[in-house]
């Protein structure tokens, strides 16, 4: 910093300099409006920044203000407008999480029901490190079967040829009839597998014949007695039956309180009921 600076800087702070012009310009803008009866609202405008300036420097919530009054200001505007600044002029179509600004025009497009083609090939980097892509095979390999599947189970008296992609588990009663039904529908042609959640099995599951890996979790539903403790007998019966494939033991879940299955006794219909062996219009705890 210059000599002179210094010098002023011990007198008059030069970071109050924008305050300072701000002065400066109410001054002459009320010499030129009372002189000429023209610039009243540059008056007004002046006079408020002067007193905006004042302000900042009294208040002690914000250091950025009471050191750079007025214009300190501009921090906070720019902060304010920093995400559409970076998504209009500097981040690139590629860029962002959770989705990159190339998808969300490819959702917006096809909602609108334009055209979502874009010539001249990818705009991704292909030569990046990491990027993965499949070649086209001058021989290819021959598969023993179109389906990828696996064993679960071997030795035991009903092993299953599980597919790699079945329908996660989402219970009747978070799902509807008809959603159910559809998914089943689904797990029957594809030949995979439907997990039916923790909610156990509805009437749903079985109208289309989808195999089924039944879940039991902490609330023992489709397999608990009148006290909510486990039922042996109940849970014979679904376990032989020939559309369970699997049973799958919940042990635990994070996204819900305590335990989870959680159900208000509004929402435990005589449908919901009867596939948890529960009382209906009852808490479902």
């Amino acid at each position: 910093m210059f000599d002179w600076l210094k010098k002023l800087d011990q007198h008059f702070p030069v970071r109050y300099s924008f305050w300072l012009l701000c002065g400066i310009g109410f001054m002459l803008s009320l010499f030129v409006w009372v002189g000429f009866g023209i610039g009243g609202w540059l008056v007004l405008l002046f006079l408020f920044l002067v007193g905006l300036g004042f302000r900042d420097t009294q208040q002690a919530r914000h250091s950025v203000l009471r050191n750079y009054p007025v214009i300190g200001h501009l921090r906070f505007l720019l902060e304010f407008i920093r995400p559409e600044m970076r998504q209009y002029f500097i981040e690139g179509d590629n860029e962002a999480a959770p989705f990159s600004r190339q998808q969300r025009s490819l959702v917006y497009q096809r909602a609108k029901g334009d055209s979502d083609k874009r010539p001249f090939g990818t705009q991704m980097d292909v030569g990046a490190v990491g990027y993965e892509w499949i070649n086209h095979s001058i021989q290819p390999t021959v598969l023993a079967s179109h389906d990828f599947r696996v064993l679960i189970g071997a030795g035991r008296a009903q092993p299953y040829s599980a597919s790699l992609f079945n329908i996660s588990a989402m219970s009747f009663g978070s799902l509807s009839a008809n959603a159910i039904l559809a998914l089943n529908a689904g797990a029957k042609r594809g030949n995979f597998a439907h997990d039916t959640g923790e909610g156990s099995i509805s009437r749903h599951h079985r109208v289309n014949g989808g195999d089924l890996i039944w879940e039991i979790g902490s609330g023992y539903f489709g397999c608990c007695n009148e006290k909510g403790g486990f039922d042996e007998e109940r849970f014979s019966v679904n376990a032989r039956d020939p559309q369970v494939k699997m049973i799958e033991v919940k042990l635990s879940q994070g996204a819900k309180p305590g335990h989870g299955g959680v159900l208000p006794g509004p929402k435990v219909t005589l449908e919901i009921a009867e596939a948890r062996h529960v009382q209906p219009w009852v808490d479902c705890i």
